[in-house]
């Protein structure tokens, strides 16, 4: 679903909205995430939010349970996952006030106003947004951080402007080198992420105002954020306010010091090695996922077994996906109508179901440019980028 929109309507019902939220009381039961340590909150109450796994409250850090990605291709958002890495976030934004900031390697210093934004034509992009560290529970041997299962995800449809049109407006120099965007959450280390400037210049990579349809909530960037497609959420910089092109590389921490990988062609290297280059985190290698089966779901035996999920990546459209019971004989799946390049693919298999005992089930997705799951899991200091093969063992009664 990438297409224009000819409307402005949707900008200016942001006119003189203000962003207000708070935390209700909390309805809570316990949840166990399949690795040590795993014990979390399935908690209710979080305003703007229905049933979420609580992975910290400040700053806030929410889960999306597994069970909703079956539900639909569109992750809703009150089940959208949240993450903010300072606890600033800012819960109150006073719109016709509210200005972003165009600086440094340019030829004219903007300050544009919600209603500045909205005289650009308007675009629509479904594009999932995954933490770099989604799955980090699974790292062996573990590593610090939020120890999320695998619900630091979400596929939603991205209203906005394209970031190249108010570039083009502020006149990028000769000789710049990166583009640094930085929000509202103001504590220091200030968030602050870049990408070169021919990474910013494609048209997909939006100032988004909405998602699913409906104004930005709080936790997710109110009253705009960068939506950088195929890229890891890090750089989907909330509360956008100001950006700076650069003519030197970026040396902010986020970006000299954070999120980075070790400099090998799948970002992975020996636990206990000795530290070696690094280089920061970009695009999404593939994923796959069962949503409808879980580990330790029971099938019936001489049976068939309808099996479906998702599947993504960030380095291609999904071109093929398959299922296995050995991780040898690999079997096509048949892939549903796809919903724009950068977002989910669903699909769906029938699955021949052996005699009583234990049976396996993997999957695996390729992408347009060859990009494959790999058999066994990477390994890195940050828990960033997991993509192996996912496995389920079912029981067969």
């Amino acid at each position: 679903m990438d297409h224009f929109v000819p409307s402005r309507r949707h900008f200016m019902g942001l006119l003189g909205v203000t962003a207000a939220a708070a935390f209700a009381p909390l309805r809570a039961t316990d949840l166990q995430l399949p690795f040590d340590n795993g014990k979390r909150r399935l908690v209710e109450g979080v305003e703007g939010k229905g049933q979420m796994i609580l992975q910290r409250t400040r700053a806030p850090l929410l889960e999306t349970p597994f069970e909703v990605y079956d539900q639909g291709l569109i992750t809703p958002v009150d089940r959208f996952y949240v993450r903010w890495h300072t606890a600033s976030a800012p819960r109150q934004i006073d719109t016709p006030a509210f200005r972003v900031h165009v600086h440094g390697h340019v030829e004219r210093e903007l300050s544009l106003t919600l209603a500045d934004i909205s005289s650009l034509p308007a675009r629509e992009i479904t594009a999932v947004s995954q933490c770099a560290g989604n799955s980090r529970g699974f790292s062996d041997p573990r590593v610090p951080g939020a120890q999320w299962g695998n619900g630091a995800m979400g596929n939603a449809v991205w209203r906005g402007v394209s970031l190249r049109q108010v570039l083009d407006r502020a006149g990028v120099k000769a000789g710049a080198v990166a583009i640094r965007f930085r929000g509202l959450d103001a504590m220091p280390p200030q968030f602050g992420k870049s990408l070169a400037v021919d990474v910013a210049r494609n048209d997909d990579v939006l100032l988004a105002t909405h998602m699913n349809g409906q104004p930005l909530p709080w936790v997710h960037g109110f009253p705009l954020r960068l939506v950088v497609p195929g890229w890891f959420a890090t750089y989907w910089v909330k509360t956008l306010s100001d950006i700076e092109v650069l003519d030197t590389e970026d040396d902010n921490y986020w970006m000299a010091k954070a999120y980075r990988i070790p400099t090998t062609p799948d970002g992975s290297t020996t636990p206990g090695a000795p530290a070696g280059a690094t280089t920061p985190i970009s695009t999404m290698p593939p994923r796959s996922f069962v949503t409808n089966l879980h580990d330790g779901d029971r099938l019936r035996a001489h049976s068939t077994q309808v099996i479906r999920g998702i599947a993504f990546s960030g380095k291609g459209a999904i071109a093929r996906v398959e299922w296995s019971a050995d991780g040898h004989a690999w079997h096509r799946c048949q892939l549903d109508s796809e919903g724009g390049k950068y977002g989910f693919r669903r699909w769906h298999a029938q699955m021949p179901v052996g005699a009583a005992g234990q049976q396996r089930l993997l999957v695996r997705a390729t992408d347009a440019g060859g990009n494959v799951q790999p058999p066994t899991a990477g390994w890195n200091p940050g828990g960033f980028m997991r993509n192996v093969v996912e496995s389920l063992n079912l029981v067969v009664a």
